[in-house]
């Protein structure tokens, strides 16, 4: 059976990719506790693009003095997926002093989405 994988592409100041790491951190602690078998935070290093495809920063409409963090989390399968971030949702790290106007992001803008695995090597 394929795993299945949470899916972000959050554009990001760059002023606070170091808050963005210290919540990521974090994430990646709480998720891992309660079952995740990967957490990934990767933030844009070569963005240019390749001919033909429509590069990320464009993609998401990234301003000036942003770039882009690509993140992945990776489950069992959607059941697992939706235990799993059952859990994660009433621990009690994720609510404190988190709210929209002290992320370093905006959440308005941030991507995502649940993906089925269809390769998997």
């Amino acid at each position: 059976m394929g795993k299945y994988v949470d899916g972000f592409v959050i554009p990001i100041p760059k002023k606070n990719l170091n808050a963005y790491k210290k919540m990521a951190k974090m994430g990646a602690k709480v998720w891992m506790k309660y079952g995740a078998l990967e957490y990934f935070e990767c933030v844009g290093d070569d963005l240019k693009g390749m001919p033909g495809c429509l590069p990320f920063p464009k993609g998401i409409r990234a301003r000036k003095g942003e770039t882009v963090v690509f993140s992945w989390i990776v489950y069992k399968s959607k059941k697992h997926q939706k235990a799993v971030n059952a859990k994660v949702m009433k621990d009690p790290s994720m609510n404190a002093g988190f709210n929209e106007k002290s992320m370093p992001f905006d959440m308005k803008r941030m991507m995502y989405g649940a993906f089925k695995t269809i390769v998997n090597r």
